[in-house]
C-alpha cells in the first residue's frame, strides 16, 4: 500500500508559478513510477507529467516548456514545478504512483489561475 498526500496548490495570477509536492508513505517510493494528473470541471482527468523510477520524464504538449516534474527519493517526494501558469491550467491536480498492477492516487490539490 502507498499513501500519497499532495500540497502546494492555491490561487495564482496568470503568468505566476506554483510548486506542487506529493509525499508518499507505506512502501518503497523509489520503485514506483510517478505521475501528475489534473481534472478541470466538466472534463476528464488528463496526464500532465510523469517520471519513471529511472527518472525518464514525459509531459503533455500543453505544459511542455512550462512545467517540470522531479523526484527526491530520499524524501519520498515528487514535485511539479509550474511556471507561466495560464487560466486553462486551473484544475485539481492529483499525484499517482504505479508499479505493475499497483496503482495509487492522492486526494488532490486545487490550482486556480485567475486575475
Amino acid at each position: 500500500q502507498v499513501q500519497l498526500v499532495e500540497s502546494g496548490g492555491g490561487l495564482v495570477q496568470p503568468g505566476g508559478s506554483l510548486r506542487l509536492s506529493c509525499v508518499a508513505s507505506g512502501s518503497i517510493f523509489s520503485r514506483y513510477d510517478m505521475d501528475w494528473y489534473r481534472q478541470a470541471p466538466g472534463k476528464q482527468r488528463e496526464l500532465v507529467a510523469g517520471i519513471t523510477r529511472l527518472r525518464n520524464t514525459n509531459y503533455a504538449d500543453s505544459v511542455k516548456g512550462r512545467f517540470t516534474i522531479s523526484r527526491d527519493n530520499a524524501k519520498n517526494t515528487v514535485y511539479l514545478q509550474m511556471n507561466s501558469l495560464k487560466p486553462e491550467d486551473t484544475a485539481i491536480y492529483y499525484c499517482n504512483a504505479h508499479l505493475s498492477t499497483q496503482n495509487y492516487w492522492g486526494q488532490g490539490t486545487q490550482v486556480t489561475v485567475s486575475s
